[in-house]
Formats: C-alpha cells, structure tokens, sequence
C-alpha cells in the first residue's frame, strides 16, 4: 500500500470525511494542515496544481508520487485497494 499524507485544512469537511474514511479502514496517513503551514501549502500547490483540499499524496513503494485531489471514496479505494 502506498504511503499516504493528505494536505488539509482545520475548518474543511471534506477533508475531515477523508480521514475518517481512511481511519475506519485502517489505512495510515500524515496529516498536514495547510491553513497553519505555509510551506506545506506552497509544496502542496506546487505538487498537485491545485489550491483546494483535500489533497492526498501517495507515495508508493517504487517511489512514485501520485496527488488525488477531491475526496472520492470510490477513487481511494480503487488506488488503495481497499
């Protein structure tokens, strides 16, 4: 399974329903707050292209990195295999 850290913000409840899908299915995550870290936002947009959150970046085991922006459920089970 890819390491996930998703990029958030504390008053988004998109991304508070991401993490608790991921929680309940006992995927592990980072948790970075964008809204409190303005580093994390730069490299955030700069990855991902985008200035909305959720974003989750999956790093996986051959070290590519890949952004999923928007909260899908259906997306993050597929590229998680859940």
């Amino acid at each position: 399974m890819p390491k996930v850290k998703i990029f958030s913000t504390t008053t988004c409840p998109y991304c508070r329903m991401e993490k608790e899908f991921l929680s309940g299915k006992g995927v592990a995550f980072e948790n970075v707050f964008v809204d409190e870290d303005d580093a994390a936002r730069d490299y955030m947009v700069e990855k991902s292209g985008q200035r909305g959150v959720p974003v989750a970046e999956l790093t996986h085991e051959d070290g590519r990195q890949e952004y999923l922006v928007g909260f899908s459920v259906a997306r993050l089970e597929k590229v998680l295999g859940l």
